[in-house]
């Protein structure tokens, strides 16, 4: 039965999916609350049992273990995904019942997607790799298009899923490349065999560009970056923080362990010509381009979705430092994806927040003036851009300070895409504050719709949770460096 524990965070969202698909057909229309609130129990177990664990003793190779990990990077990745996707289902709450979209099939693809992101993070193995690749993402491919009366979120899915679908099939190529090359679709294996010299080298690089290419797709990558401030956009809010949260996260684990797991060895690991320089080029590209699109967008949701793009650049860039840098620059990478959850669940979550009646606030115009109006409704949105901008006293100050320090001390080209990364966050702090200047420094146009913050406890619960670790990650950031440095550690 120990094999079985050490899944149990999987096997609470799994049955949390199918007793809501359950519940939703067998309930009256007025079960609303019971969809949402069976969602939030079965994350609650699924994040206690991963918290569990974590202070356990370390877990042992089990029954799973040929497919899955269970180590401690394992849990933390669980921990990162079940968070964001609890914050997405308490926002759900609130968002879809203000806008009457409020279904069942909602929180059954939200929980079966979170199951395949946490099968995508465990993954050791080529095949289970894919199948959580796939389970996240058509449940993903669906939410986008929850809102099925509308055009824009309708061609917003089918772009993502025929662009997911070619980026899939890249990923697939690469890895069937590799089976041939070694017989093997264990990560393990696999990396013994190219570091030991028996596949060709030149069958090994193109396979590690496929599936790099893949990849890069899933965590917005310049140039795999055009589906996203599509989907963003055509998504409903809580989706569009569930993406930008949960999808990224899994997306960079997958990153982590293929390029750390089967490309270790000191030929493709090598600071100059290996792939560490390209995923520095991709990180810096990534950057300016995210931050320089942001700063032309007039809807916030979109400016949103470019500034995603542009905090993948940094999380690249800390992972191209980790062959140079050891458990130390990974352990960047864990901390920035930890303030990155709970930043970006703050900015999203204060859009849904603020639009109430059928109304959504996604420009800028719509947040005019809502800092003096409504001063604690404006709370969460002003710390989750001061996050996302990395302006201390909050989460994303030691986030990027840590990853930007892992690069400086790499040095050579990493130490050029910091430069970069510090001017891109210069940029950046313009939208952003541009934000703030509206909801405190502006007036609602004349005759201008203005924006009614929600009323939901599901939001605000929601809100409070982000806030509060937002504040707390940026005040006494030691004992989550202590975690994140155990987790990075297993990794090597």
């Amino acid at each position: 039965m120990m094999h079985w524990f050490f899944i149990a965070p999987l096997l609470c969202v799994l049955l949390g999916a199918f007793t809501v698909m359950l519940a939703d057909a067998f309930s009256d229309e007025h079960a609303d609350h019971a969809f949402v609130a069976s969602g939030v129990l079965f994350l609650t177990l699924a994040l206690s049992a991963s918290l569990f664990f974590l202070h356990a003793q370390s877990p042992v190779p089990g029954l799973f273990s040929r497919y899955l990990s269970s180590d401690y990077s394992a849990l933390f990745f669980d921990i990162v995904i079940v968070s964001g996707a609890l914050l997405s289902t308490l926002l759900a709450g609130g968002y879809l019942k203000e806008h009457g979209l409020e279904r069942g099939e909602f929180y059954v693809l939200l929980l079966l997607s979170t199951f395949g992101a946490m099968i995508l993070a465990r993954a050791t193995d080529l095949l289970s790799i894919f199948i959580g690749l796939e389970t996240m993402s058509l449940g993903v491919y669906c939410l986008v298009a929850y809102r099925h009366a509308s055009p824009r979120a309708t061609e917003a899915s089918l772009k993502y899923f025929l662009l997911g679908s070619f980026s899939a099939a890249i990923f697939l190529f690469g890895s069937a490349l590799l089976y041939g090359a070694t017989g093997v679709t264990g990560l393990a294996e696999i990396g013994k065999s190219i570091a030991s010299g028996s596949p060709d080298l030149r069958l090994v690089i193109v396979a590690m560009l496929l599936l790099l290419t893949g990849m890069a797709f899933k965590v917005s990558a310049v140039p795999f970056h055009m589906w996203t401030p599509d989907a963003y956009e055509g998504a409903v809010t809580p989706i569009s923080t569930y993406m930008s949260i949960v999808v990224k996260a899994a997306a960079f684990a997958l990153l982590i362990r293929v390029m750390l797991g089967l490309f270790a060895d000191p030929v493709n690991t090598n600071m100059s010509s290996g792939w560490p320089p390209l995923l520095g080029v991709l990180a810096g590209l990534t950057m300016i381009v995210g931050n320089l699109c942001a700063v032309v967008q007039q809807s916030v949701k979109r400016m949103l979705a470019y500034s995603s793009i542009s905090h993948a650049g940094f999380i690249l860039l800390g992972v191209a430092c980790a062959p140079e840098g050891g458990k130390y620059a990974l352990a960047s990478v864990f901390f920035y994806l930890l303030a990155y959850t709970v930043s970006n669940a703050l900015a999203f979550g204060s859009l849904i927040l603020m639009g109430s009646r059928g109304k959504e606030a996604v420009s800028y115009e719509d947040l005019a003036g809502i800092g003096i109006r409504r001063p604690l409704a404006a709370l969460p949105l002003t710390l989750g851009m001061l996050s996302l901008m990395g302006m201390p006293p909050t989460a994303g100050f030691f986030a990027k300070y840590y990853v930007l320090s892992s690069a400086v001390d790499a040095g050579g080209l990493m130490l050029w895409v910091a430069i970069v990364g510090v001017v891109t966050s210069a940029i950046g702090a313009y939208y952003y504050l541009r934000v703030l200047v509206y909801a405190y420094m502006r007036q609602p146009e004349v005759n201008a719709p203005i924006a009614v913050p929600m009323r939901s406890g599901y939001v605000v619960v929601g809100l409070s949770l982000a806030s509060i670790f937002v504040i707390k990650m940026g005040l006494m950031p030691a004992g989550y460096i202590a975690w994140v440095l155990r987790a990075a550690a297993q990794m090597y």
